[in-house]
């Protein structure tokens, strides 16, 4: 057909389109459409602009047609055509066509063509042509419509002043009537919103018809948000964004509300991977947030910092998370972060939300951005990397607790060695700019008070390699006037990397380039007006190098250098205490003895500081802060003059009479033994005995405040040392009687002060240590003073005296307090004097005596006296008093045992301490009713001894106690660990009656056959107690087991042993020694001597063997497998 077309047909057909029919224009435009369309897919490039020719009064004619007709196919053939030659770029104004097409024209039609169009132009014939098309209900001509529309705006021919034209024609009006129009359904949405993404180009002219059609625009935006990488969610969050832009207020709160909702759930799908979006629209949601958090008409209704927080969580974490993402992506959402964290320091501080949006992007930042940056540094762009730098750099900036625990986030990253990494990685003048002045925040957030200002002077001189930093560090600086700025910050950033671990060149060459910055400039170290934190660095990164040099046998130095700083810490001027020094640094300067004086007065110093500020103690290090923790640890180890300081120091200030000097020493001593124990032996170790003994005989006169102070560090250097380290020294006597001179009163009373309870509690732990071969003639001393002897009696008896009344004198009375103490005295004298005067004491007159009246010659209290306060006194009485009788029952059965002496006591004697004692075996606190329980069974094998003491006869009494233990212990699941613990008081006394001669026959009827296989049926290798272990042993020599019962045991056994093998824990650690935390609370030093009390009593091996630990349980394991094998073998 195209062939047999000549131009002169089209000269014909063509000017017929406004006179005939519309039936007949629908076929001459269909013609002309498929003519054009098979003309441009021809091989025959001859005639294939033959309609150009015909232009634009072709255009004009078919604009005019499409304007004027009604008819569907009329309007659908012609917006084919348009289209077609909008494709071709061929939809233009006349002045855009050549004059070599117009010359095919008839000369009159030309010109009459020309003329109309100076009437209406084209693109105002078009949009008043489209808008009927547009509203059309016919949906494939409205589709048909935006696809001319769209094709014509997107032309290369099209001209900003056109889309101008066709916006004031209210064509985009029209375009968001037919989007709200559409029922969100594709294709129309899809194409009214390019359409509309052209139209915006207008600018001015399209702000007002973006703000009157912005609500069509939500229900898209709810629309595109659920199709994943929906082709039209760029233009419609684009065009939301230029209406919030542009237009600040427009747009409503709750529409504002609905927007951000939609907007976070895309980016939240997008970042867990639901539902992807394509880069363009992640950034331009990001930027949709920017302008959020900087327009004000954004502050209504609507949570922004919530809003923000949620936006930027999700947005950081696809940027992360996800790999692969755009560059572009990145970098605007490193931009909303920035911006956010900014608008979270805007305004109110303290507003809850925006504190949780500062700490969420902080999160953000410490727990995901800083190890990404870390870990792909390799991998990533420099326009990425400088973006981190600087939301990095941001955060420091801002002086608050946040910029501290980031800059501590970032030192724990190793971000000095990183940043050095860095500068290996980029070259560029950029990042090494931007890594010096985060360098620079970052240590005035670490050391304060513009500590980074150097770098910051010096950032574009400093050299990106490390190994050159060092080289310059040692350079002179007349050869070059940026030298000198430059060593300070090189100086500075290698001083504050050591005090974080890090190492930024190698030891040894930093060692040799500062030895000779040292060198060079030390007439610049004399100046009075030289800054004292360069005297710190200096101090630092010497003491750091030589101590990491000793401990690598490395000792190749300057001593010309080392004797210049030593002048420099020995300058008056400067506080070693108070600067910030490294560990190691710090050892190493305490092992210097040519600046022990200096060490001196810088103690000194220290303790009266700490004595005026005072504070909570700080525990740990973190930033190399000299702190008591610090000095603690120094004292506590042998490898410095820590402990010889202070003991030194006291010395002296005890000679010169310096009292308000020896209370702070005295003091921050007692504290450096609270953080490390350790400290006492070091100290004990390098003569704090002989300095007290001084005091002991100085004659400066001392206030009562000192002798406390005084009491106070002995307590603590007693309570935590080790025994070797007091062995040898004998100036505690000294110390000892001075205490007992001071505060034990002469005079009889029955309550005593504090200090003297005070120093009852000190003289407890003499005679504790005394039991190991430490203090030995100090605690004779204690033990054989009269005014101590005198004072525990009358105690005693002002107790005894009470009654039922003394129930009441509880540790809140003076009586009872001072009853305590005495008790606690009485307990470790028993101890004491079984160690250090061993065979000289017959431990039977604590039972009877010629004469009653008379007191015993050393510390003690009678049996009857004991018995009578452990019946009446109050519950912590009872603990102690119930330990003491247990400890001197210890003591008569070991005698009347080695001795094979008689009892001299009566049975009525015997008879009313056996009341006591059965009367507490159910006693609610355990050590009490353990300890009666022992004592009892002790009374039972003296009996075994003295045949004419018939103390258990037919007793009602035990045969009860035993009926019930066996109840409990048959009963399921009741005979476990915590259970058998409970019954070990009745255990005590069913072992004792079967050790006897001759066993009760009710015995028997009690562990029958039945209720033994009933106990084993409750036991298994992992519940069974070292106390029912020994019921069962005691069960076996008497005969009480049948065999099938032994071999149930001694299978049980083989499991217990392989359990406890198992899981490691036959042999249990030392305790930890608890140290006394309060000065002068009474509570607690006679808690932490009932401690000490109950950690070290234990029952003799020959008196029922009970040892805590797996260590007894095996050893009990291996006597029952032992006596099983022998009783066999005797079979």
């Amino acid at each position: 057909m195209h062939n047999s077309l000549s131009k002169f047909d089209l000269d014909v057909v063509i000017p017929l389109l406004p006179q005939c029919s519309d039936e007949i224009r629908g076929e001459i435009l269909f013609v002309l459409y498929k003519l054009y369309a098979l003309k441009n897919t021809s091989a025959e490039g001859d005639d294939t602009d033959i309609l150009v020719s015909f232009c634009p009064k072709l255009l004009y004619l078919l604009g005019d047609v499409l304007m004027k007709s009604q008819n569907d196919d009329v309007r659908l053939n012609c917006i084919a055509l348009l289209t077609m030659l909008a494709q071709g770029h061929l939809l233009r104004e006349e002045g855009a066509f050549d004059t070599c097409y117009l010359s095919y024209s008839d000369g009159a039609d030309s010109e009459e063509n020309i003329e109309g169009a100076k009437e209406l132009s084209l693109v105002n014939l078009l949009a008043e042509a489209i808008k009927g098309p547009l509203l059309s209900s016919n949906s494939q001509v409205q589709i048909s419509t935006l696809d001319l529309l769209f094709h014509y705006l997107s032309s290369i021919g099209t001209l900003d002043n056109q889309i101008h034209v066709m916006v004031e024609e209210n064509i985009a009006d029209y375009v968001f009537e037919v989007l709200r129009l559409s029922d969100c359904k594709d294709p129309v949405v899809r194409m009214c919103l390019q359409v509309l993404d052209f139209l915006s180009t207008a600018k001015e002219a399209f702000k007002l018809r973006l703000v009157i059609g912005f609500h069509t625009l939500i229900p898209v935006l709810h629309y595109v948000a659920k199709v994943p990488f929906h082709p039209a969610q760029f233009q419609t969050v684009k065009l939301i964004y230029e209406c919030i832009s542009e237009c600040p207020g427009a747009v409503s709160s709750s529409q504002m509300e609905e927007l951000v909702l939609v907007l976070i759930k895309m980016l939240k799908k997008d970042s867990n991977g639901e539902m992807g979006m394509t880069p363009d629209t992640f950034i331009m949601a990001c930027s949709v947030f920017v302008v959020l958090i900087r327009s004000p008409s954004c502050n209504g209704d609507l949570d922004l910092p919530k809003s923000v927080e949620d936006a930027v969580k999700h947005a950081a974490l696809s940027c992360i998370c996800i790999s692969e993402r755009d560059i572009n992506q990145i970098l605007q959402c490193l931009y909303l972060l920035k911006e956010a964290y900014a608008y979270s320091h805007d305004g109110n501080t303290i507003n809850s939300s925006k504190l949780t949006l500062r700490s969420c992007i902080l999160d953000i930042c410490r727990t995901h951005l800083l190890p990404w940056l870390i870990s792909g540094i390799h991998e990533m762009e420099e326009e990425i990397v400088l973006a981190v730098l600087e939301t990095f750099h941001l955060i420091l900036l801002h002086s608050s607790n946040d910029a501290m625990e980031f800059a501590e986030s970032l030192i724990s990253s190793s971000w000095f060695s990183f940043s050095f990494g860095c500068l290996g990685l980029f070259t560029g003048d950029r990042i090494k700019y931007r890594v010096y002045l985060l360098l620079s925040s970052l240590i005035d957030s670490l050391l304060g008070n513009d500590s980074g200002q150097p770098i910051r002077d010096a950032a574009l001189d400093l050299p990106s390699d490390p190994v050159d930093l060092v080289f310059l560090l040692g350079q002179r600086r007349s050869n070059n006037l940026n030298l000198p700025s430059c060593q300070t910050a090189i100086l500075l950033i290698m001083y504050t990397s050591t005090l974080y671990d890090e190492r930024i060149a190698d030891e040894k060459l930093v060692l040799a380039s500062l030895e000779q910055y040292i060198l060079l400039n030390r007439s610049d170290f004399h100046d009075p007006t030289n800054d004292n934190f360069i005297v710190t660095q200096l101090v630092n990164l010497y003491g750091l190098l030589r101590g990491l040099g000793k401990m690598n046998h490395e000792i190749h130095y300057s001593q010309e250098a080392e004797e210049i700083l030593f002048r420099l810490i020995k300058n008056d001027e400067w506080d070693l205490l108070s600067a910030r020094i490294h560990k190691v640094s710090l050892r190493w300067l305490f092992q210097q003895e040519n600046i022990v004086e200096s060490l001196d007065h810088q103690i000194l110093a220290f303790c009266r500081n700490y004595n005026l500020e005072g504070g909570d103690i700080i525990i740990g290090n973190i930033y190399q802060t000299i702190d008591v923790q610090t000095l603690a640890e120094l004292v506590s180890e042998k490898d410095n003059y820590g402990a010889r300081l202070f003991v030194c120091l006291l010395a002296q200030l005890f000679e010169e009479g310096q009292e308000h000097d020896v209370i702070s020493v005295l003091n921050l001593m007692a504290t450096l033994i609270h953080i490390c124990p350790a400290a006492s032996d070091q100290l004990s170790l390098h003569g704090i005995g002989s300095t007290m003994s001084t005091w002991c005989y100085s004659s400066n006169t001392f206030s009562e405040t000192t002798f406390m102070s005084i009491l106070l560090l002995v307590f603590k250097i007693l309570s935590s040392v080790h025994p070797e380290a007091l062995s040898a020294d004998q100036s505690w006597i000294a110390v000892t009687m001075k205490m007992m001179e001071y505060f034990i009163p002469p005079e009889n009373s029955d309550v005593l002060s504090n200090e003297s309870l005070f120093v009852i509690g000190i003289l407890s732990l003499i005679l504790h240590l005394s039991t190991s071969k430490a203090l030995e003639e100090a605690s004779k001393t204690i033990l054989f003073n009269t005014s101590i002897i005198s004072a525990v009696n009358t105690a005693v008896c002002a107790a005894a005296s009470k009654g039922p009344a003394l129930v009441d004198h509880d540790e809140g009375t003076s009586i009872g307090e001072t009853l305590i103490f005495v008790l606690l005295l009485h307990y470790f004298a028993i101890r004491s004097l079984h160690a250090t005067v061993q065979g000289v004491v017959d431990w039977q007159n604590f039972f009877v005596s010629t004469n009653p009246a008379e007191p015993l010659p050393f510390i003690g209290i009678h049996c009857h006296d004991l018995c009578r306060i452990l019946h009446f006194g109050s519950p912590v009485v009872k603990i102690i008093a119930s330990y003491s009788l247990l400890e001197l029952f210890n003591r008569v059965s070991n005698q009347i045992n080695n001795t094979h002496e008689e009892l001299k006591c009566s049975v009525g004697y015997l008879m009313s301490i056996k009341s006591i004692l059965e009367g507490l075996v159910f006693y609610d606190d355990a050590r009490v009713a353990t300890n009666c329980a022992v004592c009892l069974s002790m009374l039972l094998r003296w009996e075994k001894l003295e045949n004419q003491t018939k103390l258990h006869g037919k007793s009602n009494w035990c045969r009860m106690i035993m009926e019930e233990m066996t109840v409990s212990l048959v009963s399921p699941r009741l005979a476990s660990l915590s259970l058998a613990k409970s019954q070990r008081p009745a255990i005590h006394i069913a072992t004792a009656m079967l050790k006897q001669k001759e066993i009760p026959r009710w015995m028997r009827t009690v562990f029958n056959n039945s209720c033994i296989s009933g106990i084993l049926n409750s036991i298994d290798a992992s519940s069974l107690s070292l106390e029912t272990l020994v019921l069962l042993h005691e069960l076996l020599k008497s005969d009480f087991l049948s065999t099938e019962q032994t071999a149930t045991i001694s299978q049980m056994l083989q499991e217990c042993r392989k359990h406890i093998y198992t899981n490691s824990e036959c042999l249990p650690s030392e305790p930890i020694k608890q140290v006394l935390t309060t000065p002068y609370d009474l509570g607690d030093v006679y808690s932490y001597l009932i401690d000490l009390m109950s950690s070290e009593t234990y029952i003799d091996m020959d008196s029922w063997g009970f040892h805590v630990g797996n260590k007894r349980l095996l050893e009990e394991i291996e006597l029952f497998l032992r006596t099983l094998t022998v009783d066999n073998t005797c079979r």
